[in-house]
This record gives structure tokens, sequence and C-alpha cells, in this order.
């Protein structure tokens, strides 16, 4: 069985909340059972990195799908976000050996927001979770690291 976890910030929630569902059809689609997913929100996206990091740290989840969005302003702040849940992420599926999918926007206005959030297969939530999948089947695929055998 192979269980997954949903890190979604409640910031621009008429953005991530549509990303969310977007995730869940692509898992659903994909065969993946609704009791095999935990949905966990955080309060923003600078937020997902240390939830993504402490759910893989249970050892219960074969990937994680991490979901965002960030909207430009008129202040440096956005860049700073972004590239902090970047590296965060990375860092953090790095150090536990669980995939991580980024599906944090980061757009320059709402609508541009909102376009990625639309239904169906181009969605960046769906296309985040697909990842997650594929890169859940290739580490099962890939077995236990050499330090494990």
């Amino acid at each position: 069985m192979t269980r997954y976890a949903l890190i979604v910030s409640q910031y621009h929630d008429f953005v991530t909340e549509r990303l969310e569902q977007g995730a869940l059809a692509a898992l659903t689609s994909a065969g993946v059972k609704r009791d095999d997913v935990t949905v966990l929100k955080v309060p923003g996206a600078f937020e997902i990195p240390f939830a993504a990091r402490k759910a893989a740290e249970t050892g219960r989840f074969q990937a994680i799908v991490c979901l965002g969005c960030l909207i430009k302003g008129a202040t440096p702040h956005f860049d700073f976000i972004a590239s902090a849940v970047a590296h965060g992420l990375t860092d953090a599926a790095g150090a536990t050996g669980v995939p991580m999918a980024f599906g944090v926007l980061t757009t320059n206005s709402a609508e541009e927001a909102l376009e990625r959030a639309g239904e169906g297969s181009s969605n960046k939530g769906w296309e985040a979770a697909k990842a997650a999948i594929e890169m859940a089947a290739l580490t099962a695929k890939l077995g236990a690291g050499p330090h494990e055998n």
C-alpha cells in the first residue's frame, strides 16, 4: 500500500483549495484510495517544508505532495519565500529519502494562479500528484540503499 501526504498552504486558499482538489483527483484516477491520503494544512507556503519533513519522518508516507500559492507583490518578499520553500523541500526530501513534489505556484497575479488551478490534468496540483506517484514507484523500484541491506 502506498500512502501519500498532501501539505496544503491555507494562504491564498481560493487557489490552494483548487490545487488540493486537483491533486486528490489525480491520486484517485491513479487508483489511490482516499483513505491512503492524509491532508495536512499549514498557514502559508513558508511552513510547507517543515511540515513535509515532519510528515516524511513519521515513515507513514511514500511520497508527499506540497501545494501552495505565492503571488508576486511590490516587495522582494515573494523571492525570499519562493527560494526558501524550494530549498527547504529539496533539503527535506534529501534528508528523509521521501519524494516531495513541488506544487507551489509562483505567479505574477491571482489570475495567473487561478489559470494554473483549473479542472483536469492541467491543474498544477494534479501535475504534482502525478509526479509524486511516479517518484514513489521509482523509489520502491530502487529499493533500500546500501546502508539498509
